[in-house]
């Protein structure tokens, strides 16, 4: 059975999924809104092309050409550009509430999540000592996604257009890369405590 990564299309599936956003952010400032939604969509078509051409899964080509379709007809339908990342901060607005309370009923999503990637069961749970790193390591994306609410939320509501597509692309890949590292470094050092901790 493929892991979950290998569903989203591996490295390259998740790293496609931003060519889109990226396309609209300097299509937007540079030919206007219009101009932006037909760029995206232009872009999302484009991966998906590449991705069915060279024969990797369909799913991850056709999850992404409708995030990109939902997020170009919100743009299209308000007249702001703005719109093309509400999509986004609701989804990341979700998923902190989702890890947050994911804390506090002990099934931390950090690990649910990371042994779902990883294709393996959800036995690490009866380990104190993951059971705690992981809580920990949900705790950091908690704040990634609080962080992108606030600082994303405070641009949509003030209209500053571009410099969110800017916080949208800067707050992606590296607050993930940043938690990312934190998961692995508190688990791989409970990993390596006594049993008996």
């Amino acid at each position: 059975m493929p892991s979950l990564l290998e569903q989203m299309g591996g490295v390259q599936g998740v790293v496609a999924s931003t060519i889109p956003v990226a396309v609209f952010v300097v299509a937007n400032v540079a030919f206007g809104l219009q101009a932006a939604v037909i760029a995206a969509l232009s872009a999302g078509v484009a991966v998906a092309v590449w991705r069915i051409a060279r024969k990797q899964p369909l799913q991850p080509a056709v999850s992404g050409l409708f995030g990109v379709g939902i997020a170009a007809f919100i743009a299209y339908r308000t007249g702001e550009a703005r719109g093309f990342y509400l999509p986004g901060l609701l989804f990341s607005a979700g998923c902190g509430l989702a890890f947050l309370v994911s804390m506090f009923v002990r099934w931390p999503l950090a690990g649910v999540v990371w042994h779902a990637v990883n294709g393996d069961g959800q036995s690490w749970r009866s380990d104190r000592r993951l059971l705690r790193a992981y809580t920990f390591a949900t705790g950091l994306w908690t704040l990634v996604f609080a962080a992108r609410v606030v600082v994303q939320g405070w641009l949509y509501s003030a209209d500053e257009e571009t410099w969110l597509g800017i916080a949208r692309l800067a707050m992606g890949y590296p607050l993930v890369g940043l938690a990312l590292l934190g998961t692995v470094w508190v688990v791989r050092r409970a990993r390596r405590e006594p049993a008996s901790a």
